[in-house]
């Protein structure tokens, strides 16, 4: 097994404009955060038979962050899911346009949850929505949404000119069959 195809050794990220290190950073605070909520969770009804419902608005809100994290870094990093086994079959320049249209996809879709998130947010600021543990107004919880979205369409956006401008073919991870 040559050191290339080892899934242990982490490939390397491409050469982008903003660094990975934001996201990677927050997505790691993110996840702290939601063990150590979690572990006092844990703790408190072990030790006392109750549990802290306000953390469940915590965790979602967490998991919802490192969630739109995780595809800004891979969509940027060129990690997204995919199927390599056709795409390899074709000619270069199909599967350059299949990679175009595959960044085209997913910046509609995540244009789509800019614009439905944002609307979700106005309604809840709107109709003054409060969380149901904490009491607290819910579109902050909702905002995360739409802004991450718009950091994913601008990890999207960077891969797709990145694509568009290399005369190679994109490396992917080869898939062997087991």
């Amino acid at each position: 097994m040559s050191a290339e195809s080892d899934p242990l050794i982490a490939p390397k990220n491409p050469p982008v404009r903003v660094p990975l290190t934001f996201e990677k950073v927050l997505a790691a605070a993110a996840m702290a955060a939601l063990c150590l909520i979690t572990l006092g969770n844990v703790i408190a009804r072990y030790l006392t038979n109750y549990s802290f419902a306000f953390t469940e608005e915590f965790s979602i809100a967490l998991m919802v962050v490192v969630t739109l994290l995780g595809a800004g870094i891979a969509t940027a990093a060129d990690r997204q899911i995919r199927i390599v086994f056709f795409t390899g079959l074709l000619p270069r320049t199909a599967e350059k346009i299949a990679e175009v249209i595959a960044s085209l996809a997913t910046i509609a879709m995540f244009g789509l949850l800019v614009w439905l998130g944002a609307r979700l947010v106005w309604d809840e600021y709107r109709f003054e929505v409060t969380s149901p543990g904490l009491g607290e107004p819910q579109w902050i919880y909702t905002l995360a949404l739409p802004l991450l979205s718009l950091a994913v369409i601008a990890r999207a956006l960077g891969h797709l000119i990145r694509t568009l401008r290399s005369r190679r073919r994109p490396a992917h991870d080869v898939i062997e069959p087991l």
